[in-house]
């Protein structure tokens, strides 16, 4: 054969294979022999078109399905970016298991641990949907978190993470895994709302389970004082009307007594301080005259006795400005008033509750010389009063609520922390700090022994708080809860025999409310 003969085969030899030979389709079919050199993950490495099921994949429970073509291979984990071509994303070689279970505010480490086959430094993101995460502590192949567990989950609401780690490339693996063990979330509900709006009025547990709302104030800024009074019927969750007071007065006290019937005292009517009392009976739904203070008061505070009498101590003007230190007791025997010891120093807006010995504690509020630290004792063997421990921090329109191991909360402070005090040692200790500092906020002692603070006003006096919390005296912690469905000050807390907190009217900012909500523990 000649040279030329030669030289044309040849040439025409190489254009036959040029033409017979597709070599994209060895390199597929190379591929999918040797997927682990190629970056081909699984037989179904396409583009989204052919991104493979979880019959390609793998067992899901095991992260099969792991994909390139950009669809999920199976349940906790998604092979990440599709059409990955010759390359392939980070491999998982650690993670959190798709399920665990902790308990409520539980710190958990989560770990992971990843390498990527073409060699470059992995990123992390950890992303939670509740819960808190901790800055995170990252190589260029593993990554640590702390997650901090909610107290509780709403409704429906499961614990989940994802974490996505990616290469140089951008190409990624996602996992996707839970937490369980938490308990439901309190929840409100709104219910009907009273006739009238009110802010300032007072609300009282009767004997039947009912709970009777008096008096407040209403009007576009809340300067008509309200004489009616209403009815809840928890078993119906309806309001009525009863029997009207004969004065309209708010930021009154009022008691049950063990008669069943509730004797309120004192308030304003308007700019007016009254020094009237009234009794309400329940079973004819009317009000009778209950005597006068010697000196009208409002913001003052009455307690029960164990006698039966009710001690009625301090108070001011409407204003606050002019507080006084006299106390008075009521006899329900005799329907009288008389006097007994007065307070070491006036004041108003303060908190008063009955101890286990039967004496009473009054702390904090506001003297005619500015905010007091002391606290006092009245013993109603002596009707006198005597000094006990200071507060650290002064508090002004106060919350003290008795507990279960009979020391005493107070809440309401200007950098929000929260103190206990101990009638054997007569001393006040601080406990943690509540989570939202307030002022006029009100506290609700729950069956559980935890205690509910609901609503108030931050303390530079310009935001209405529809917050709620709890805190636990086991722990000495607070927690924040599922907040009001509105925010409000001046407002009722009312404990229901079925463990529910009845919330009702307060300011919401400009003007009364008449709206009510139920709190409910799961």
């Amino acid at each position: 054969m000649s040279a030329f003969a030669r030289w044309a085969v040849l040439v025409g030899g190489l254009l036959l294979l040029t033409g017979c030979i597709d070599f994209d389709q060895e390199g597929r079919e190379f591929c999918l022999r040797n997927p682990e050199r190629c970056g081909v993950l699984g037989p179904d490495a396409g583009g989204e078109e052919d991104g493979g099921d979880t019959e390609d994949g793998g067992d899901p429970e095991d992260g099969g399905g792991v994909d390139g073509g950009g669809v999920d291979g199976g349940e906790g984990f998604d092979g990440g970016t599709p059409d990955a071509g010759p390359f392939l994303p980070p491999l998982l070689i650690e993670r959190p298991p798709a399920s665990f279970e902790v308990k409520p505010r539980d710190r958990v480490t989560l770990r992971a641990v990843a390498e990527d086959p073409q060699g470059s430094a992995l990123r992390f993101a950890w992303v939670a949907n509740v819960g808190s995460l901790d800055a995170a502590q990252d190589t260029g192949t593993t990554s640590q978190v702390v997650w901090t567990a909610p107290p509780c989950l709403d409704p429906g609401v499961t614990a989940s993470f994802t974490l996505t780690v990616s290469n140089a490339l951008d190409l990624a693996v996602i996992a996707r895994f839970s937490a369980t063990g938490f308990p439901a979330c309190p929840t409100w509900t709104r219910i009907s709302g009273m006739g009238r709006a009110r802010s300032g009025a007072s609300a009282t547990l009767l004997t039947s389970g009912k709970v009777l709302v008096a008096g407040g104030r209403e009007g576009a800024s809340g300067t008509v004082s309200l004489a009616t009074a209403e009815l809840y019927d928890p078993a119906k969750g309806t309001w009525a009307l009863t029997g009207g007071m004969a004065a309209g007065r708010a930021l009154h006290t009022a008691t049950l007594l063990p008669s069943g019937k509730v004797l309120v005292v004192g308030g304003a009517n308007g700019a007016a301080v009254l020094a009237s009392a009234e009794l309400y009976d329940p079973v004819a739904g009317t009000w009778a005259p209950a005597g006068s203070l010697a000196v009208a008061r409002a913001h003052a505070t009455a307690t029960l006795l164990t006698s039966g009498k009710v001690l009625v101590a301090g108070g001011s003007d409407v204003d606050a400005s002019a507080t006084l230190a006299t106390a008075q007791l009521y006899d329900p025997a005799t329907n009288t008033w008389t006097a007994t010891g007065s307070l070491l120093r006036g004041r108003t807006v303060h908190a008063a509750v009955r101890l286990a010995s039967g004496r009473v504690l009054v702390v904090g509020g506001v003297g005619n010389s500015g905010v007091l630290f002391p606290t006092e004792l009245y013993d109603p063997a002596t009707g006198a009063w005597t000094a006990t421990g200071a507060l650290a921090s002064y508090r002004v329109a106060v919350e003290a609520t008795l507990l279960p191991t009979g020391r005493v909360l107070v809440t309401s402070d200007n950098s929000a922390q929260a103190e206990l005090y101990d009638p054997g040692t007569g001393t006040w200790t601080r406990t943690s700090r509540m989570v939202t500092g307030s002022q006029f906020h009100r506290a609700t002692l729950l069956p559980s022994g935890q205690v509910l603070v609901t609503g108030g006003q931050e303390v530079n006096g310009e935001a209405f708080l529809a917050r709620a919390e709890i805190y636990d005296p086991p722990t000495g912690t607070w927690a924040a809860t599922t907040p009001l469905f509105r925010g409000r000050v001046f407002h009722t807390a009312t404990l229901l025999p079925s463990g529910q907190v009845l919330v009702t009217g307060g300011d919401g900012g400009g003007s009364p409310l008449s709206t009510a909500e139920l709190f409910s523990m799961p």
